[in-house]
């Protein structure tokens, strides 16, 4: 600028810097106000900051507070307060008091006050006008708020103003700039009678955008966020019934300057010739000058020359290093760009860039000695041979030997030289024989879980370092990383690559590279990985019968070998676990996608499944298919294992294996006294019940009944099962034993003795002994009625109270293996001598008992039949607690499973020999 004032805020009490900020205090308008810059300093230059302006906002007192002369106007003609703001500084608003505060004049289409003048325009004067008029200023920036002399408004007596035309007394320029992002404010009113209406229009046709808004009755347009589109010519039309003006004005669009090219740093060396140009964009176009170190430059300057926004300096010398700054600017802003300029003399140095002390190259290669010394200007380079120089150069100094031979090896020397030193470089080059790969991996096909080997081997030159690597389907093998199974074998000369245990995702390309001093290599091989199919899809029960269902799939993947083939499993609520089903075809070969399952049961749920094979093996099988229930049929099977007894008196108890088959399905019982030839007939319709009690008070105890069972559905009857005899209930014993009493036979035995029974005429099945102590109850039975008037106990030798666990089993055809974990006895329980496995077949009235001293047993079943499995522990204190049984259907043949057991509460007997008996007749 051209007044500068240097402030120093060692001499300045009221300005000092923390940083590189200013701090001022106790600010003061006329000395403080002003466009301050900072300069920073360091030993490269100087550089100039932006700009920063400081300016104080104030409102002074209106001149002069005596009364205004007073405006006399007709009553229908318009009229002009003017407000004449005092002397400011900052944004101002303005408002109107009419008579007295706090009664503002309120804005309409009759009334507005201009925000540019402050002038208080009406359209049409009526009589309530008639008044004094305040001008109220207020400062937005600092709040203060001053009021002018009060302006009376006051009508003439000659008469009423006419209608007239709309004179426009409010408008913007005819030209008005407006900045980029800026909000632009256009104000319009006019006088007239009647009171005109305000409109506007652009000029181009082009309709307003949504943001821009019209206020106070359109007396005002607000465009916010100015854009280049906003430009163009806007029109302000005032009209009423007498007539219409307008006023025109173009609105420009401007922007402050922004870069399109700035400088870099540069070094350059000396005697050099720099040129920097900066360009930007602007309205008003921007203009440019220059700073060197926060100086601007002067053009021209002998050397220096400026031509807008170009910089050129010729013959650079060291006094031109320092700190450079472009600024465009326009009436909207300045910008700053700055780079830092080092003019550098040095004579010529290879500490960064000497020549490897050995070069390698291979025989009928290109070599390329590159001389890249340091130097400032730039130094002329030769090269030597030993002691010969050479002449074949490239233009920047590069040697270059086409075709080497063994006769171009040797010791080469760069020299290198400027007017401020010399320099040189010295390397041996040797030549060497090239590599040649002897053995390269093949194609190869490989079954998944296989090993292989692919070879890579070379024939080199002994004074070459090579190194070898793999990759992967373009993925370099990390062998540490995947270590599992990729591993690197064979030495220096050998690269061979070891995959172990190889897996579908294995199949690819694999790459040998072979990198040595002087030349890359590498051989490929396409690795096809061969392993079971994957798991079919989307399997679909296209159509279901009584006993057929159509299924559809689509294939997986045949992971690298065609699929030969597909098996098809079902799965239903009466089965353990899924089971191959026959097919028409019966062999589904591996191009059918659809077959259908026949032999299946009507009337139940079922889920099918599909497994592929190919030469490989079988693969896994596929999602389950939708749970699809078979339709119904009239019933073509009888019941089996219809059987029963028990339950209370006057009662006969008849049970069956439950069958499933269609809607409205239950069975039919019919039993009769053997001997009688009538049968009485009975039917319930309840699912998943396989038991019927017959009450009558008429039936005597434990007596024979002929007693078949048959099915029906809503499609009709079944057959009736084969006769079974079965016995009602039986009565109690009548009698209980008496003369009970006690002999101590040992101290852990005691006999209990009674009274023989006479004959009755309940069924005696056996004895039932209590013993009863300190709360205690010990019950022992005796089920085969071995005990006809005494029985001696081993009180305190226990039976285990845990059963076996962890029972797992696999059904091979009609074998059944069995192991589980064996049972540790406890210290107050006698040693566990075995197992007793017991066998419980249909409805369990048969039984076999099998014992054995191993904890695993393979029995062989009846694939017809029905099983339920128990396993205990046997000591010399009895048997141990069961296992949770197991259920094995006639379906189940070719399963396996587990058992998760539930440990049973049991008494343990802790008595001493003193203590109550009762003895209870079973």
């Amino acid at each position: 600028t051209n007044l500068e004032t240097i402030i120093d805020p060692g001499n300045d009490y009221r300005r000092h810097m923390s940083g590189g900020s200013l701090i001022i205090s106790d600010l003061d308008k006329d000395q403080d106000t002003g466009v301050y810059q900072c300069t920073a300093v360091n030993t490269w230059g100087a550089v100039l900051s932006r700009r920063a302006s400081l300016r104080f906002a104030y409102l002074d007192n209106f001149k002069s507070q005596a009364d205004r002369s007073a405006v006399h106007v007709r009553e229908g003609q318009g009229v002009v307060l003017l407000c004449g703001p005092p002397v400011n500084s900052g944004e101002l608003t303005y408002a109107w008091i009419f008579n007295e505060y706090p009664r503002f004049v309120q804005q309409d289409s009759r009334r507005f006050i201009s925000q540019e003048t402050g002038n208080l325009y009406v359209a049409k004067v009526e009589r309530s006008d008639v008044g004094n008029y305040t001008c109220v200023v207020n400062n937005t920036v600092t709040g203060d708020k001053v009021l002018s002399s009060p302006t009376p408004l006051v009508l003439r007596t000659d008469g009423v103003m006419g209608e007239y035309e709309p004179k426009i007394e409010v408008h913007f320029p005819e030209s008005v700039p407006a900045a980029k992002e800026s909000a632009v404010r256009l104000e319009c009113f006019a006088l007239g009678n009647p009171v005109p209406e305000i409109s506007w229009r652009r000029t181009s046709g082009v309709p307003f955008p949504s943001k821009v808004k019209m206020k106070n009755s359109n007396a005002v347009l607000e465009i916010p966020n100015f854009q280049q589109e906003d430009a163009g010519t806007y029109e302000c039309v005032a009209e009423n019934w007498r007539g219409k003006n307008a006023a025109r004005g173009r609105l420009s669009f401007h922007a402050k300057p922004h870069w399109l090219l700035t400088m870099v740093d540069t070094a350059l060396s000396v005697e050099a010739n720099l040129f920097w140009e900066c360009k930007a964009n602007g309205k008003p176009k921007p203009s440019y000058s220059w700073l060197k170190n926060g100086l601007f430059l002067l053009s021209p300057q002998g050397r220096i020359q400026i031509e807008n926004g170009a910089l050129s300096i010729a013959a650079l010398n060291l006094s031109d290093s320092g700190m450079y700054q472009c600024v465009a600017e326009n009436k909207h802003g300045f910008i700053y760009s700055s780079a830092q300029l080092m003019v550098l003399a040095s004579p010529p140095s290879f500490s960064k860039s000497p020549l490897k002390a050995l070069l390698k190259a291979r025989t009928g290669s290109e070599v390329t000695l590159e001389c890249k010394p340091e130097a400032w200007p730039p130094a002329i380079s030769l090269w030597k041979k030993g002691n010969e120089i050479l002449m074949t150069l490239l233009p920047n100094g590069t040697l270059r030997i086409a075709n080497a031979t063994r006769q171009d090896a040797g010791s080469y020397t760069c020299v290198a030289k400027n007017q401020f030193g010399t320099a040189s470089t010295t390397g041996k080059l040797l030549i060497t024989e090239p590599t040649r790969i002897t053995m390269r991996p093949t194609n190869t096909e490989i079954i998944v879980g296989e090993s292989a080997v692919l070879p890579c081997q070379i024939a080199s030159d002994p004074a070459l370092d090579v190194s070898f690597s793999w990759a992967f389907n373009g993925q370099l093998i990390d062998f540490q990383r995947d270590g599992n199974h990729f591993e690197r074998v064979g030495g220096s000369v050998s690269g061979d690559l070891m995959i172990r245990n190889i897996q579908l995702s294995h199949g690819g390309k694999y790459v040998c590279l072979i990198d040595t001093d002087v030349e890359s290599l590498s051989t490929s091989a396409i690795l096809v990985v061969k392993g079971p199919p994957g798991p079919p899809d989307k399997v679909t029960v296209e159509e279901i019968t009584d006993s057929t269902a159509q299924l559809s799939w689509t294939p997986g993947r045949d992971n690298g070998s065609p699929i030969t083939g597909y098996i098809i499993q079902a799965r239903t609520p009466f089965t353990v676990g899924w089971q191959a089903v026959d097919t028409v075809p019966e062999v589904i070969n591996g191009n059918l996608l659809t077959a259908t399952v026949v032999g299946l049961n009507a009337w139940v749920e079922y889920e099918f499944r599909v497994v592929a094979r190919n030469t490989v093996g079988l693969g896994e099988p596929s999602p389950a298919s939708t749970k699809t229930r078979t339709e119904d049929s009239i019933p073509d099977t009888a019941p089996t294992d219809v059987g029963g007894g028990g339950g209370t008196k006057s009662e006969l108890v008849i049970t069956w294996e439950e069958l499933q088959n269609g809607d409205g399905f239950g069975y039919i019982i019919a039993f009769r006294p053997l001997g009688l030839v009538t049968w009485t007939r009975a039917a319930i319709s309840t699912p998943g019940i396989g038991r019927y009690v017959f009450r009558n008070d008429t039936i005597p105890a434990f007596s024979p009944f002929e007693v078949k069972v048959g099915a029906y559905n809503n499609r009709g009857e079944g057959p009736f099962s084969s006769i079974a005899t079965v016995y009602s209930a039986e009565e109690v014993p009548s009698v209980a034993p008496k003369r009970v009493r006690t002999r101590s036979v040992s101290a852990v035995q005691i006999e209990v003795i009674w009274e023989a029974l006479p004959a009755l005429p309940e069924r005696v099945l056996g004895y039932e002994v209590r013993f009863d102590s300190e709360e205690k109850l010990i019950l022992f039975f005796d089920p085969l009625n071995t005990w006809k008037s005494n029985a001696v106990f081993i009180l305190l030798i226990l039976a285990p109270d845990r059963a076996p666990h962890n029972i797992q089993w696999t059904m091979i055809g009609s074998t059944l293996s069995l192991h589980w974990d064996p049972v540790i006895a406890m210290e107050t329980e006698s040693k566990v001598t075995g197992y007793l496995v017991l066998l419980k077949k249909n409805h369990y009235n048969d039984v076999t008992a099998l014992f054995t001293n191993k904890t695993a047993v393979e029995l062989t079943l009846n694939a017809n039949s029905n099983y339920l499995i128990q396993v205990k522990a046997m000591s010399e204190g009895g048997e141990g607690v069961g296992s949770e049984p197991i259920h094995i259907h006639k379906l189940s043949m070719g399963a396996r499973g587990s058992g998760a057991v539930a440990l049973k509460p049991v008494l343990h007997i802790s008595l001493p020999l003193v203590g109550a008996l009762l003895c209870f007749l079973h």
